[in-house]
């Protein structure tokens, strides 16, 4: 119903935020991975979102990027996973490592996010299987992945005060198959030297 909003970032309160769009303020869940790349309060955002109507709510889900909305969808597909699992899934992880995980079967990985336990992890890792790799063309190594990561990447560092060029130039110095987390690692000891 609900596919995109785009607007003036007015609050941020975690995981949700509120969203001016042209005059009508929107309340908005968000994983963590969208809400660290928010920019400053009053600044203009466009999220992709995914709107849930429950007898006792209507609640709105935000996302920086269509893959993140996407792997939302799948995971509020399996039974006893529920919006508010999904998102401290995509919070807890990035999509590519959830895929990742998701095609070596590695339920140690998604134990990690909080409140999720083993049994919910094999089910997710079972009913995700050829699914979220495949719909979102993230299997390792695929080339989409590597630029979801690069762009999550690059936007971490100039949301810690780099400039674009300088950001752009030390994604350049990363190994092809490095992971979001380990990339701005390697890209800030890049920038410190």
């Amino acid at each position: 119903m609900i596919g995109k909003l785009t607007g003036t970032l007015l609050e941020k309160n975690p995981p949700q935020i509120l969203m001016d769009c042209h005059g009508v303020g929107y309340e908005v869940d968000v994983p963590m991975s969208t809400f660290y790349n928010l920019p400053a309060t009053g600044e203009k955002v466009a999220l992709l979102t995914h709107f849930v109507v429950r007898e006792d709510a209507q609640i709105l889900y935000g996302f920086g990027t269509a893959s993140e909305r996407e792997a939302f969808r799948q995971l509020i597909k399996i039974s006893g996973v529920g919006p508010r699992t999904a998102l401290s899934v995509l919070s807890g992880m990035s999509v590519a490592d959830l895929a990742q995980a998701v095609s070596a079967q590695e339920s140690g990985r998604i134990v990690k996010v909080p409140g999720i336990g083993k049994k919910t992890a094999e089910r997710l890792l079972l009913e995700l299987k050829g699914k979220l790799g495949a719909d979102l063309n993230l299997a390792p190594g695929a080339g989409p992945a590597q630029s979801d990561v690069q762009s999550d990447i690059q936007q971490a560092l100039m949301a810690l005060g780099y400039s674009e060029k300088d950001a752009a130039a030390a994604l350049k110095a990363l190994p092809k198959d490095v992971g979001v987390s380990e990339g701005i690692k390697l890209a800030l000891k890049a920038l410190a030297k």
